[in-house]
């Protein structure tokens, strides 16, 4: 569980790392993307036949830090800070 939630937050980190742009985000949604993106990886993974969604296998992790990435960008929008938005 704690590997589960170290390996949430890496992916995170990495994804905001990646992400253009100054992302409003916290330390919880980070890890919350981070956790969300590496299920989705895991899923993908798995049904692809690469590994078990819970396994910890470098194609589940790509796909989970691009997953992550997408969601950091959803979130962003929903929250009305996208590209979309002027500040005034």
């Amino acid at each position: 569980m704690i590997g589960f939630i170290v390996a949430g937050l890496v992916i995170g980190a990495l994804a905001r790392l990646l992400k253009p742009g100054k992302q409003n985000l916290s330390l919880l949604a980070t890890l919350l993307l981070g956790l969300a993106g590496s299920v989705i990886g895991g899923l993908i993974a798995n049904l692809l036949g690469t590994g078990d969604i819970w396994e910890l296998n470098i194609f589940g992790f790509i796909v989970a830090v691009i997953a992550a990435v997408l969601l950091i960008g959803v979130a962003e929008t929903m929250s009305g800070r996208g590209r979309g938005q002027v500040r005034r």
